[in-house]
């Protein structure tokens, strides 16, 4: 079996850009070790890597024999070469050590690269020893303050190697306490010294600074600067505040809160402030207000925010406050501002605009075509808490100094400061740097039948982390999901063509430019039945119960007589008998009617009645008949009275109107015969009587006589009337009687019928003649039925 190995390989390149370094051991004058590193040039592959040997060659230099004391001694110096060579490595840093440095002389120093292919060197880096020189950092930093000298600080250090050996130069860095903005100092030389102490100038007073050094070779381009020592903190002495306190304000809960920061130029610690507050020419007040910290609040930039004073301006249009910083020193010059009410005047700044860059927010606006402006403040506030700064007159846009925090919303504003009064300011929100919100909004819901009302209420200030541009809002029902978005600025939707009785599942997601939040999901189910369907039911079924209803009453209206003679059976009713309001033809004229008498009757003889031969028994039996039912005092029938056995309609009839004719539709006409004796009994008296003739229209039931046809049969058959009829009218007791002429015209006569007692006295001629007349044919009476309705 044959076959070929093949192995890839590269030969190797030039290692470049060496540079070395020789560090200082630590409290000695020796740097022992020299490091090197370089750049790899060149493809290697695992099966052939190169290695790299760092050379370091010390030329000796060249020595004439007449400085040779001995042969042998200058036959080792001359020209003699020392190489100090690493392990090869892989790598592309070594290191070589040395038995001691070799001050003032210079390094030969190349690297060789090596592999199976060959290997090849670096150029060469010659240089003077000290040139790869690192020295350590200088040792016992001291800083003296001097009370006359309060600008300034006196720095004091040690070299960490004596000038024998290398002669070096120091720089000088400082910075206040908490900052990180570094000054560098270079700390010149004298001709014939080292300097080792350096006074630091144009410091600020009563300011703690912290101060750092550091060394290098005098020489330009030689070696590397050392690492800065300790770092030393020391305070300058105080002086006298040369700047005016930061006076701004804010309103809270309707009053006014005055707040400064401390004067940039404190010169010392703010130990109070004095202010001074005057809201009229003659009305004014001072205090001096103490500052202890304790009631302080620290704002994004680390100054201290004092809370001075609040006062109430509901009675008072402003008020020009005044304050001074004090120190241990003296007193600062004062900073006044004239505080509204309410920010007063046309808004003079327009065209804000706030964006961010690189972490940093910038706020810009439009100068007012007025001069008047003296100066701008920003203010920005998040959480109640607040910070500003002041710009000239001239700036129109500026960097916000503090350090603000991204994913926090900040209300900004620009003031315009006119002469100490503050003018009505533009504000916009803006955040650092949005993101995502941390949390949806909360969903409620009110379902109906086809769709339901949802509201959200908006999330809270610190959760939104941006701004939110949109809503989304998701629903499913069976696993059929559908979303709908919506705009930031709304709180509630209504979703419409949804399924009744049905369960829904909905969540509301808050987007801003970074991402979106998800809210909690709701659950609602829909109605069974809509609220119209509903009222659809209600109103038809009350339709249907009103036309029910309706057609019942019409038809009760129209059928009432069936109704009530099924319902309720005719009971007759005493109370409206007609026989009081019989309407005759009576004459115009009243005739004054007798006392205990009844007048109005006319009785009219149309026929004679004949009593049949041969039937004397019979006559004599009805007789006693008729005297039984006027002994009992009831009104007899039609057939009581051989004359008067023809009923007819009462004539008051037609005056009732229909529903007393319905009513009375039946009704019978009754008659009846009373004697006027006293006596009652079956053998009449041989006296003569006067009799009462009277008749009813009533819609009483029909009397015995009525009932019983057989004794009027019987009667029939006794007693026997010609063919006329007997016709008679009889008046109502409460109207006039008929005129005597029309009872002569009808060829009737008048007759006053009046009562007659058993042991009465003899009467006028013309009653005993009526007397007589009647004895020999005897008339019948009808009396009134006073007691009214009985029971037969």
């Amino acid at each position: 079996m044959n076959g070929i190995w093949l192995k890839k390989r590269y030969p190797p390149k030039r290692a470049t850009n060496i540079s070395c370094v020789a560090e200082q051991k630590e409290n000695e004058p020796s740097f022992p070790v020299l490091s090197c590193t370089w750049e790899t040039v060149g493809h290697q592959t695992k099966d052939e890597q190169t290695t790299y040997t760092l050379m370091v060659e010390i030329p000796f230099p060249r020595l004439n024999r007449a400085d040779c004391i001995t042969g042998v001694f200058c036959k080792g110096i001359i020209n003699r070469t020392e190489t100090y060579t690493s392990s090869p490595t892989p790598h592309n840093k070594a290191s070589v050590s040395f038995g001691s440095f070799p001050h003032h002389m210079n390094l030969d120093i190349w690297v060789v690269s090596q592999s199976s292919l060959g290997k090849i060197e670096s150029e060469h880096l010659r240089q003077d020893a000290h040139y790869f020189v690192k020295t350590s950092a200088p040792s016992n930093v001291k800083v003296i303050v001097e009370q006359s000298f309060p600008t300034s600080l006196l720095v004091k250090w040690q070299h960490p190697i004596d000038q024998v050996y290398i002669k070096l130069t120091s720089q000088i860095r400082f910075c206040q306490d908490g900052s990180l903005d570094w000054r560098y100092v270079d700390v010149p030389n004298a001709d014939t010294s080292v300097q080792t102490s350096f006074r630091l100038q144009d410091l600020q007073p009563g300011k703690d600074y912290v101060i750092q050094v550091r060394c290098k070779n005098v020489r330009r381009n030689r070696g590397y600067w050392s690492d800065w020592s300790d770092s030393v903190t020391e305070k300058t002495p105080e002086d006298r505040p040369t700047s005016k306190p930061d006076l701004w304000w804010k309103s809270e809960n309707g009053e006014a809160q005055l707040i400064c920061k401390e004067p940039k130029f404190s010169n010392g610690r703010i130990t109070a402030y004095s202010i001074k507050l005057r809201y009229t020419k003659k009305e004014g007040e001072q205090e001096i207000i103490p500052v202890n910290g304790s009631g302080t609040q620290q704002s994004v930039d680390q100054k201290p925010v004092t809370l001075l004073k609040r006062i109430s301006l509901a009675d008072k249009p402003s008020v020009r406050v005044c304050v001074a910083a004090i120190n241990s020193v003296g007193t600062s010059p004062e900073a006044c501002l004239h505080i509204p009410a309410k920010p007063s005047g046309t808004q003079t700044v327009e065209g804000m605009n706030v964006s961010t860059l690189d972490g940093q927010m910038f706020v810009e606006w439009k100068q007012p075509n007025s001069a008047a402006v003296t100066e701008y403040v920003i203010e920005w506030m998040s959480n109640g808490k607040i910070d500003w700064q002041r710009e000239r007159n001239s700036t129109n846009k500026t960097a916000i100094k503090g350090k603000l925090q991204p994913y926090v919303c900040y209300n900004v504003s620009v003031y315009p400061i006119q002469s100490g009064f503050i003018r009505k300011p533009a504000r916009l929100e803006a955040y650092l740097k949005q993101g995502a919100p941390s949390e949806g909004p909360s969903t409620q819901s009110n379902p109906a039948y086809y769709s339901a009302e949802l509201w959200w209420n908006p999330i809270p200030l610190d959760k939104r982390r941006g701004f939110i541009t949109n809503y989304t809002i998701f629903y499913q029902k069976d696993h059929q999901l559908k979303n709908i978005t919506v705009p930031g600025n709304i709180t509630s939707y209504d979703l419409t063509n949804l399924s009744g009785n049905t369960k829904y599942d909905v969540w509301i997601t808050a987007s801003t430019i970074a991402g979106s939040g998800k809210g909690i999901s709701h659950s609602f189910t829909t109605l069974k039945y809509a609220p119209e369907m509903v009222a659809g039911v209600v109103v038809g079924v009350s339709l249907g119960f009103l036309f029910f209803v309706l057609m019942t009453t019409l038809l009760c209206f129209y059928k009432k007589e069936v109704i009530k003679k099924n319902l309720w059976p005719q009971i007759p009713n005493p109370g409206e008998s007609t026989i009081g309001n019989w309407s005759p033809d009576y004459p115009s004229k009243v005739e004054t009617p007798k006392e205990n008498c009844v007048t109005g009757v006319c009785v009219l003889n149309v026929g004679v009645c004949e009593v049949t031969p041969g039937f004397e028994e019979d006559k004599t039996s009805l007789s006693l008949k008729k005297d039984k039912y006027l002994s009992e005092e009831h009104s007899s029938g039609i057939f009581g009275s051989s004359c008067m056995s023809s009923p007819r309609q009462s004539v008051s009839d037609s005056d009732e109107g229909p529903d007393l004719a319905d009513s009375t539709a039946s009704t019978v006409q009754y008659s009846s015969v009373v004697a006027s004796s006293g006596y009652k009994g079956q053998n009449p008296a041989p006296q003569p009587q006067h009799s009462i003739f009277s008749r009813s229209e009533s819609t009483q039931p029909l009397l015995d006589s009525e009932e019983h046809p057989d004794i009027v049969q019987e009667g029939s058959r006794q007693v026997q009337c010609s063919p006329r009829e007997s016709l008679f009218t009889h008046g109502a007791e409460n109207q006039n009687t008929i005129e005597s002429d029309n009872c002569r015209l009808l060829g009737m006569e008048q007759h006053d019928f009046c009562p007659l007692k058993e042991e009465a006295e003899q009467t006028t001629e013309s009653d005993s003649q009526s007397a007589d007349a009647e004895s020999a044919s005897p008339l019948s009476s009808y009396m009134p039925q006073l007691g009214g309705y009985r029971p037969q």
